[in-house]
């Protein structure tokens, strides 16, 4: 068992380059057969040890030559200039999967398929998410500019409503499906556009999901 407690409960806007549903969330093989994502998340609520994460922000930018479990991953992670040393440090422990049981969480689980993890960045990063709504927005002058919408029906225009449930998942239970559009300038260079965008709600633990 993790010797250091954390939870955090957050909101999370994630886009990445498969169509929507994504088929990494089967078990399958990426749409394109490699995996570029952008993720972003807001803490309401979060502690690692004595720190306190509430209202900070980070982003996680992921590049994969194959399906994700192949590994030979590369990953960025830009946190928010807000936090003081202790708070990033105690992020930073989270998001590359130390204090966590081993496969409970998204943070732990990719930490194992990179090898490739460019220097945190500290930096303001301008976020929104409605969950519900399934709109976002993520931004960090000279990394990544990106947006998220609903999925639209292509006859009437009306937004289209689709869910994915995952009871047993390692990052959220109940995820909204929507698409989305990021353009990311560095550390590394690309671009999805109306690809597969997720909104969901977060509550992670060392344990992983906390029911």
């Amino acid at each position: 068992m993790p010797d250091v407690k954390w939870m955090i409960r957050a909101r999370e806007f994630v886009n990445c380059n498969c169509a929507y549903g994504c088929p990494c969330q089967f078990n399958a093989l990426p749409t394109h057969g490699f995996c570029q994502a952008v993720a972003g998340m807001e803490i309401d609520q979060g502690y690692h040890g004595d720190v306190k994460l509430d209202g900070l922000r980070f982003v996680g930018i992921f590049r994969w030559p194959g399906a994700i479990h192949e590994g030979k991953g590369e990953a960025a992670v830009v946190v928010d200039e807000r936090a003081t040393e202790e708070q990033r440090q105690a992020l930073l422990r989270i998001l590359s999967g130390q204090d966590t049981e081993p496969g409970a969480t998204v943070f732990q689980v990719f930490s194992t398929t990179l090898e490739k993890f460019h220097e945190p960045i500290f930096a303001p990063i301008d976020f929104e998410v409605d969950v519900d709504a399934r709109r976002g927005r993520v931004s960090v002058k000279g990394i990544t500019e990106g947006h998220g919408e609903p999925i639209k029906n292509p006859v009437t225009g009306a937004e289209h409503r689709a869910r994915i449930d995952l009871p047993d998942g390692f990052e959220y239970s109940l995820a909204e499906m929507g698409r989305g559009w990021n353009k990311v300038t560095g550390p590394m260079e690309f671009e999805l556009a109306d690809s597969y965008g997720q909104f969901a709600n977060v509550n992670l633990c060392q344990n992983g999901i906390v029911r």
